[in-house]
């Protein structure tokens, strides 16, 4: 591929293929299932926690997902949203946030470090289901 032919945004566009994940944004809690390989076995491995940053930059998306672990140590991981090594995201719950990054949740502790649950009627989930 000669990359002079090619615009910047069809570049990083290349080779994309469309996720069926479960819609979600920054402030919802999601599962994310992601494939373990231990030496000659392979597994799958669950991270549930909050989403509090997405990077959308075409093939090389991502999103930080932090939960907290045992003795209140928080764990963050960034998944890559195209990657094959992810296999599934299910969505939770929805949270009550107005920003786009959550960064500020790091400073906190206790149930301080914790997203509000955003109430949905059951005509608002049914719609979330759908799309």
């Amino acid at each position: 591929m000669k990359a002079k032919h090619y615009t910047k945004e069809t570049i990083l566009e290349f080779g994309m293929q469309p996720r069926t994940f479960d819609s979600f944004t920054v402030g919802d809690t999601v599962k994310v299932s992601q494939k373990i390989k231990e030496g000659d076995k392979e597994r799958i491995q669950l991270f549930e926690g909050d989403v509090i940053a997405m990077h959308n930059h075409g093939m090389a998306s991502t999103f930080t997902i932090r939960k907290i672990g045992s003795n209140s140590i928080s764990v963050e991981r960034i998944f890559p949203y195209y990657s094959p090594l992810v296999e599934h995201v299910e969505f939770v719950r929805k949270g009550k946030v107005r920003r786009a990054k959550l960064y500020y949740m790091r400073d906190r502790i206790g149930k301080a470090a914790r997203v509000a649950e955003k109430v949905l009627t059951k005509e608002q989930k049914a719609a979330l289901k759908k799309s």
